[in-house]
């Protein structure tokens, strides 16, 4: 899919680009794996310093560094190659996506700086201007403000950001924070990532693209604060380690049992389609076999386990809410969906039924 690219201005040029072609992995797909990422972490001192609230030993999306008695900031970064072939929609995907981990730590964000790599060689700078104009969108959007940034030359562009927020240290939501009997709710759907790869290949309309792009660039702003207003006090992202991946996190983070219902995770539309077209993700496969032992699989099928451990690039938040405030979320979070529970401690971090 090519799509034409406008600075919206009369005296600038158009030019026909299809950035993706420049990316070797795109979107969250590009992540290093959470082995490996555990593997290389773990020879490193984590910090003992009791104003760090929140650091790397829970797999949480971002750290949270306590100010005072009522005051954290939530710090987080996260960029790639681009998902998309549009640069404004690039822009704002990965926008969208940084700004998530501090929504998913409950968390309000402040200030953003720009990451960039790209090829002046290969790329008009128009097409970095708009980029950085659809990240700017978003991050406006949000309630923050762009403050600067730092651009490399790179033959693969990238574009993300490093963000800060601020939260109550008493409200921050957090994978270690889960108990049995919480139900577990998605607010996106999942398979951003087969169709990605899909749409790369030109085997997607911009109809049947219409709604992951949407899905990608809309901020989990709603979802965040309609779990700080219930007094949840547990949640993650669903980004590039997949479903399973980053509910393996809260399950070891809060040392319980996550029970996924299969049949009840939503899906975007065409993603059975495209995945039978043989549309695949090396990040899938990593997720995959990160996940293996951790899980009862049940009697998914496979498509339904590449599914479960598709890279998703800003991606929704799973929540885990007491079962008497479901209803009040589930109200006030659009398309939000009850897809499984949380139990004890059983054999399995995961179980599938």
């Amino acid at each position: 899919m090519t799509v034409t690219v406008s600075m919206g201005v009369a005296s600038a040029p158009e030019t026909a680009i299809r950035l993706t072609e420049y990316a070797r992995c795109a979107g969250c797909a590009s992540k290093m794996g959470p082995g490996d990422l555990s593997t290389a972490l773990a020879p490193l001192v984590a910090s003992d310093d009791p104003r760090l609230l929140v650091g790397r030993e829970t797999f949480d999306d971002a750290a949270v560094f306590q100010l005072s008695d009522d005051l954290a900031l939530v710090q987080t970064v996260d960029f790639f190659a681009p998902i998309v072939d549009d640069p404004y929609t690039f822009g704002r995907i990965a926008a969208a996506n940084a700004l998530s981990d501090v929504y998913a730590m409950g968390g309000e964000p402040l200030t953003a700086l720009n990451i960039v790599g790209f090829s002046t060689d290969k790329l008009p700078l128009h097409v970095l201007t708009t980029i950085l104009r659809g990240g700017q969108d978003a991050v406006h959007e949000a309630g923050a403000v762009v403050v600067g940034g730092h651009t490399v030359l790179d033959e693969e562009p990238k574009y993300g950001l490093a963000v800060t927020g601020r939260v109550d240290p008493r409200l921050v939501l957090t994978n270690a924070a889960g108990q049995p009997g919480d139900r577990l709710v998605l607010t996106k759907p999942i398979g951003s990532g087969i169709l990605t790869t899909a749409m790369k290949r030109g085997q997607l309309s911009p109809d049947e693209a219409g709604p992951v792009i949407t899905a990608m660039t809309t901020l989990n702003r709603v979802a965040s604060c309609a779990a700080r207003q219930l007094g949840v006090r547990c949640a993650t992202d669903v980004t590039g380690f997949g479903l399973l991946g980053h509910a393996s996190h809260i399950a070891r983070a809060s040392q319980v049992t996550i029970a996924i219902s299969v049949a009840r995770v939503p899906i975007f539309q065409g993603t059975r389609e495209a995945w039978d077209r043989n549309s695949r993700t090396a990040g899938g496969e990593r997720n995959a076999q990160y996940v293996s032992t951790m899980v009862d699989w049940g009697h998914a099928s496979d498509f339904e386990r590449a599914m479960l451990v598709d890279p998703q690039t800003s991606g929704g938040l799973l929540v885990a809410i007491p079962p008497a405030r479901v209803s009040e979320y589930l109200s006030a979070v659009s398309g939000a969906i009850d897809i499984g529970e949380i139990r004890a401690a059983g054999r399995h971090a995961i179980v599938l039924e």
